[in-house]
């Protein structure tokens, strides 16, 4: 039988399997993993098998791992992950698609029970309707003064109940309650807090962008852009246009102001000085699109009546 390896023999192990990750992946998640057993932790391995690894293990072991390893290589952007390794967090190395895996790993989660001094990570709602409990159990409803009825030899509870708001302990009577009435109410899994995608970090809401998000933000990035540019008369791709427009307007009114005069300024001026001539420009357009209106009523007219049974040549009542 092989002897089990020292403690340092493991983390030499450990050190070198990390390292190798960091060299063959270029994107991480980061995960929390409270809470999460050990039976949940190897049903999320096999179903992340194939391309995607996942690591565990001590923060300090692998920020020790993390820098060694930037040093050795020269790549540096290995150091941002190490302020991300805080609390119970474990690494999960993918070469697939960084929101396919973040959604794979979401369907392992796992129904709990209320533990008695557990943070509720959400609001409990006890639901109104039989509870199948027998009379003598109404004194846990009593205590949380949840209002009940006795139907058909048991506790009925009468109305919704916000048993435990989000962010509250879980107290010894709400836990008992909820285990007597089969509730689970909470959810356990890996949940991805960052992710590391070859040197940059950012946060997993990324991942649920569309393309016509992508093109909402990016419009409003030249908008914002633009506007700074115009501000500070710093010519920029996005503001050119607009520059070349204020600057037009500004060579005009400066034209009809004075004598100096330019081909594009002189309809202006005439108009300026005979308002008559734009009506006349605007009224060829009006008279172009009245005979077209007059052929559509022409053609309306011109329609043949529907046929009367008179018009077809016989009675109803002929023989």
């Amino acid at each position: 039988m092989a002897p089990k390896p020292s403690k340092a023999e493991k983390k030499i192990a450990y050190d070198s399997k990390l390292c190798q990750l960091l060299d063959d992946y270029g994107q991480i998640l980061i995960v929390a993993a409270d809470n999460v057993g050990s039976n949940q932790l190897q049903n999320i391995r096999k179903g992340l098998r194939g391309d995607s690894i996942v690591l565990m293990g001590k923060n300090t072991m692998m920020k020790r791992s993390i820098r060694i390893h930037a040093e050795k290589t020269g790549n540096n952007v290995y150091l941002n992950l190490v302020p991300l390794l805080v609390g119970n967090v474990g690494l999960i190395f993918t070469k697939g698609d960084l929101k396919e895996v973040s959604e794979e790993v979401a369907k392992y989660k796992v129904g709990a029970p209320a533990r008695v001094g557990l943070v509720a990570p959400i609001d409990v709602v006890v639901p109104p309707g039989n509870t199948g409990l027998d009379p003598s159990q109404t004194s846990f409803f009593q205590v949380l003064n949840i209002p009940t009825k006795i139907n058909k030899g048991t506790v009925e509870i009468i109305t919704p109940v916000e048993l435990i708001k989000k962010g509250d302990k879980v107290g010894s009577s709400e836990a008992a309650l909820l285990a007597k009435l089969g509730i689970r109410p909470f959810s356990y899994g890996l949940v991805v807090q960052t992710v590391y995608d070859n040197g940059s970090v950012f946060s997993p809401e990324v991942l649920d962008l569309t393309e016509d998000d992508l093109m909402v933000k990016f419009a409003l990035g030249v908008s914002m852009v633009t506007s700074l540019a115009l501000a500070i008369a710093y010519p920029t791709l996005a503001a050119a246009p607009h520059m070349f427009l204020n600057a037009y307007k500004n060579v005009l009114a400066v034209s009809l102001a004075t004598e100096y005069t330019f081909p594009q300024a002189e309809k202006v001026k005439e108009y300026l000085k005979d308002p008559s001539k734009f009506a006349a420009a605007v009224a060829p357009v009006a008279a172009d699109a009245a005979p077209a209106a007059a052929a559509k009523v022409e053609e309306k007219k011109e329609e043949p009546a529907e046929e009367s049974d008179e018009d077809i040549g016989f009675s109803l009542f002929d023989d």
